[in-house]
């Protein structure tokens, strides 16, 4: 063999690679040295396999065991592992040790999901992405459960597998994967106004996000924060991206799926791994029961949201995310959060929809990974001390030492075990109940429209568009009319303007309004941390150029160009015709990121072409190239280009079309503030222009 790692052939010519090599010796589960990896015991060289072959029985129980149940919904995640550090001390409002001491931090790790589709749908499906926190805290783990939408459809868990079943495949056909545009999702919807909402939010950009790294987080629901004196505050937890939101437009997010299914999980990888470690600001939102019992809406119903105008959003710590795991199954895959992990100091409120969780996920869990000692997977554990009596069941990887298994018992400290501590652990917050037993919802749940028109009037004009847009495209692939026109009868609750627009597009006559539970307000004010738009911190870091680069352009225009935007706290990418890259005026070669068939510019946030006059005209041969520069002007982004690139403009019909957003570069001292424009990401005043439905 040429390669010096296998220093010889099996009979069967598979290479081996032996311990003469360097290598340490292979061993069995049970830690017995194997002899032979290649070949399965036989009776004689042909004959039949024998059962005394432990070696083979025991590598191939382990394979075909080697997938667990993914999870019913948020089967598709990523995470990572970092710390959250405590930037403003609680001690006022809450005992939970994390918040004590300014400047301490807590070990974490996050998980990011997609809610609807399996473990292999793409990353840019239109989804609300879940947005787990495992804090590793001294007095236990706490799971902060969320979603990056901070309200849900439903109001109370027993309708959860309902909407679940609705929004996954249909069951007798299989299909569609990881998306809501059918028919049993929009029957489902429609039949059930509570949802209206979450309809909005799920409609809107917010449910194709450009990046993991560019979304808010939500706890959804109340929960209480409790002090050491025993006083109770309400608290919903908000989750703050440091580098701003920033989302993609429709037919974007189709086409990098199709680029790119892994979009979200390579952003964030290479994010880490470059060092550019993605940072959200911890803020909560805290109030009492004087202000909950004005507020025009019930602080329990999981269908409503608090304005930051009404209740500012208090920043608190922040989160850095700086590792990648180890190993995606035994981390990523195994991670087991649950809504009932709290800490002393933090309690649940009496939402419906946070009680039937608390029950559903640990159920869950236990189904999922196989028993109740899921805790003893390292990526479960807490990282303080566990004591107690728990014992033996499946798959126990440890268990108490000593005589005593149970409690009370009247040995002495050293056999007796662990015991209760009255002062430091966790107490329930001694909230009064009273009533009588019934299946019934507060009346105080009964308005569905109210918050949907205002999260609706919040945003901008384009934004709105895009609502429209998603609203007409998922209704279009509905089968029945009749679902359709009950849709539409809600969105007029919604907004007029909005459910004409609609109607127009789908060719149908607007239906009667269907009478609510309850009459919407109307004087509702707009929120402008609502909209991703009007809160948009207008900066290029963490964002990624490409630079599609033909031989024989301008070393130093395309230095300098590299230069602003690496500055600036930005990526860039090459994107050439070869693979083995491109060689500049001056002949240096410079290798590519990507091939052009592989590297379209829905990959990145705006664009740049530098051709010489003899690579431009294979450009304008090249489809992939043209596409490179048409999707990238309908996709409103910002291009750059050189004069000599303007030909390839030119053969996609763009040479009357182009705007201020594209940007010639002439000699290297162009680029000087380019960085500061491409920050604004999007020129959406081309939109109108591009789109048949503007």
């Amino acid at each position: 063999m040429s390669d010096d790692n296998y220093s010889e052939l099996d009979k069967g010519g598979a290479p081996r690679q032996t311990v003469k090599d360097g290598y340490e010796t292979m061993t069995t589960q049970q830690g017995t040295p194997v002899s032979d990896d290649q070949n399965h015991l036989r009776a004689g060289a042909r004959g039949p396999m024998l059962m005394e072959d432990f070696h083979f029985r025991e590598k191939i129980f382990h394979f075909d065991h080697e997938r667990i149940p993914e999870r019913v919904v948020h089967a598709r995640g990523y995470g990572a592992h970092g710390y959250f550090e405590c930037t403003d001390t609680l001690e006022d409002i809450t005992s939970a040790d994390l918040f004590q001491r300014k400047g301490e931090k807590t070990p974490v790790f996050t998980r990011f999901s997609t809610v609807a589709g399996n473990k292999g749908s793409p990353d840019l499906a239109r989804d609300v992405r879940g947005f787990a926190v495992k804090f590793y805290t001294k007095e236990g783990n706490w799971d902060l459960v969320g979603n990056n939408i901070p309200v849900f459809f439903i109001q109370d868990a027993l309708k959860f597998p309902d909407l679940i079943h609705s929004a996954k495949a249909e069951p007798d056909r299989g299909f569609p994967q990881a998306q809501t545009a059918h028919d049993n999702f929009w029957d489902f919807v429609s039949l059930s106004p509570e949802s209206m909402h979450m309809i909005m939010w799920i409609m809107s950009d917010r449910a194709i996000p450009r990046s993991l790294r560019f979304m808010e987080g939500f706890g959804v629901h109340t929960f209480r924060f409790v002090n050491a004196d025993g006083k109770a505050h309400f608290v919903k937890f908000h989750w703050k991206p440091k580098s701003g939101m920033q989302s993609v437009v429709w037919n974007e997010a189709l086409k990098i799926n199709g680029a790119d299914p892994d979009f979200h999980r390579r952003d964030m990888w290479d994010a880490i791994q470059a060092g550019d470690y993605p940072e959200w600001e911890l803020g909560v939102q805290v109030f009492d029961e004087a202000f909950a019992e004005t507020f025009d809406f019930d602080v329990l119903d999981a269908t409503k949201l608090i304005p930051e105008e009404d209740v500012p959003v208090r920043i608190v710590g922040r989160m850095v995310l700086d590792r990648v795991v180890d190993n995606f199954f035994a981390e990523t895959e195994q991670v087991a959060f649950c809504t009932q992990n709290i800490v002393p100091g933090i309690d649940f409120s009496d939402d419906p929809l946070l009680q039937g969780r608390n029950f559903s996920y640990l159920d869950t869990q236990i189904k999922r990974l196989g028993g109740p000692n899921f805790t003893h997977i390292p990526i479960n554990a807490p990282k303080c001390p566990m004591r107690h009596f728990q014992q033996d069941g499946h798959m126990a990887m440890t268990n108490p030492k000593g005589r005593a298994n149970y409690e009370p018992n009247s040995w002495g400290t050293e056999e007796g075990g662990p015991r209760e501590d009255p002062d430091k652990g966790f107490k329930s917050y001694p909230q009064e109940v009273a009533g009588s037993k019934l299946r019934a919802r507060s009346e105080t749940f009964s308005d569905h429209y109210s918050q949907a028109r205002q999260f609706y009037v919040s945003q901008t004009e384009i934004e709105q568009k895009h609502m429209a847009d998603a609203l007409t495209f998922e209704l279009s692939k509905l089968k029945t009319v009749a679902i359709r026109s009950r849709m539409l009868g809600h969105l007029r609750h919604v907004d007029e303007g909005l459910a004409g627009t609609v109607a127009d597009r789908l060719a149908l006559e607007l239906p009667d309004k269907p009478k609510p539970a309850s009459e919407p307000k109307t004087g509702l004010k707009a929120s402008d941390a609502l909209s991703i738009l009007k809160s948009a911190r207008k900066t290029f870091a963490g964002r990624k150029l490409g630079i599609l680069a033909t031989h024989g352009v301008s070393a130093d225009l395309f230095k300098a160009l590299k230069s602003e935007i690496e500055d600036a706290g930005g990526m860039v990418e090459l994107v050439a015709p070869e693979i083995g890259g491109i060689t500049l005026d001056n002949d240096e070669t410079v290798p590519a990121d990507q091939k052009i068939d592989g590297g379209p510019s829905v990959l990145y946030d705006a664009v740049a072409v530098l051709a010489s006059k003899d690579g431009v005209k294979k450009l304008v041969n090249d489809a992939p190239s043209r596409d490179f520069v048409s999707d990238a002007f309908a996709h409103c982004k910002y291009i750059a280009y050189s004069p000599e690139a303007k030909a390839l403009f030119d053969n996609v019909g763009l040479s009357d079309a182009m705007d201020e957003a594209c940007i010639r570069l002439e000699a290297p001292g162009d680029v000087k503030g380019l960085a500061d424009t491409l920050g604004a990401l999007r020129y959406w005043d081309r939109e109108r222009k591009v789109d048949l439905d503007g």
